[in-house]
Formats: structure tokens, sequence, C-alpha cells
């Protein structure tokens, strides 16, 4: 097996050659680091990408897609700026024309390993789940997971600057709004069928009067201190 400083050598050869000027501040993402990837010999690149690091409950989803460059759907771009229609709509495209694997870290692992290390976990069972696997990847963020021994890139805002990175913000996005909205109806009065866990007003009054669910994050400040305040838990 090649050493990491072989995986790290051909990540920034491939961040060096991508083209520089206009094209590369475009406003919505393209498939410069994947071509570039193919022109280094690699066959299959997947896109990786996380959603609910911020969220005060429920998990954090992460995806890896591996999209056919002779089939990219049309309005890709990061999954925040997309309303919910195009995203539902991308992400049928998505799943119907590219290889999708999409994974979690549980609530329990967020608490016990901390949430950029469960990010990385849901990551890197993502990865995992493609099959045949992948041969390099292009990861959103400026740090490689370190469970990952694929060759792979960091790409800071990824979601905005590479197609296959932000075909797996749509899909994870997606696939953990669902799980909220499915949470929100045994938990009601958290909102989390619109605010998707995250700390929002109406999230932190019904901490403050419901009390903390098993689906909130312990280890995160806001739920941390009302436990500590010995208030109501209700699972």
């Amino acid at each position: 097996m090649p050493s990491p400083f072989l995986y790290f050598a051909k990540s920034f050869l491939l961040e060096d050659v991508r083209p520089s000027g206009p094209a590369r501040g475009m406003n919505k993402p393209d498939n410069s680091f994947e071509l570039q990837a193919e022109r280094l010999g690699h066959i299959r690149v997947a896109g990786v990408d996380e959603v609910g690091r911020g969220p005060l409950a429920g998990p954090v989803t992460a995806a890896a897609v591996v999209l056919d460059m002779s089939a990219i759907p049309a309005g890709l771009n990061d999954s925040k700026k997309l309303g919910v229609k195009a995203r539902a709509a991308l992400g049928k495209l998505i799943h119907q024309q590219a290889e999708v694997s999409i994974a979690h870290a549980t609530v329990e692992e967020i608490d016990e390993i901390n949430i950029l290390r469960a990010s990385h976990l849901a990551m890197e069972r993502a990865v995992a789940g493609l099959d045949p696997p992948p041969d390099y990847l292009l990861i959103d963020g400026n740090l490689i997971p370190r469970g990952l021994t694929i060759p792979a890139l960091a790409v800071v805002k990824g979601d905005g600057r590479s197609v296959s990175i932000a075909a797996a913000s749509i899909v994870a996005k997606i696939c953990r709004d669902a799980i909220m909205v499915d949470l929100a109806q045994q938990h009601p009065g958290y909102g989390w069928e619109t605010n998707m866990g995250y700390p929002t007003k109406c999230h932190t009054s019904a901490l403050q009067n419901l009390g903390v669910t098993a689906h909130h994050r312990r280890s995160f400040k806001p739920v941390h201190n009302i436990l500590y305040q010995d208030k109501s838990v209700s699972d």
C-alpha cells in the first residue's frame, strides 16, 4: 500500500493543476477537480460531504457520490443554496444517474467521540458503502478523515466548487431532513420539521419547557446546561 505521503503528494498536485482565473471563481461548482483526477489516472472519483454538524439533535449524515461525467445533472450546487423543490428534483436525478452511498453517526457516537470525529466517521462509512470502491476522493472541508486509506483531496467549500461534492451535499441533506421530520412527529414541540434540530429560538425554548429527548446531543452546551440544571428529561 502506498504511504500516506504519496496520497498527500497526489492531492497537492491535483489542487495545483486546477485552472486559475475566472473559471475558478465561478459561483457554481464544476467538474475541474474530477477531470484532473481522471487525467492523473483515477477512474472512480467520489465526492464526499456531510450535513448536520451544528444541530442540537439528530445524527450527522454523510454521502459519497460517484458521478458519471457524461451525465452530470444540470443545476448541481451547494445544497444550502437550493430550494426544497430544486433539491428534491436533483436528489432524484442523482440517485438515478450516479452511484450513491449514505451513512450516519449516531447521537451517542457524537457525544462519545465529538462532532468532528463523528462527522468523519459518517464520511468513512459512506465511502465504505460504495461498491466497487472509488479510487480517489474529493472531501468537503480542510481535513481528510483519518480512517480513509484511499487517496483523497480536502476541498475547502467543496460543495460550491466540485459537482461530485455538491451532489453528495444534496443527497445527504435530503436524507437527514427526512429523518428529522420523522423524529418531529415522535417528539412534537421542538420544531424539528422546520429547524432540522438546529438551535433556533423555537428549539431552545422547547428545550427549556419540554426538556431533553433521547435524540439530543448531550455534549452540546445548550443541552448540557439544561441537564446540569436538573431540568426534566423526556425520552
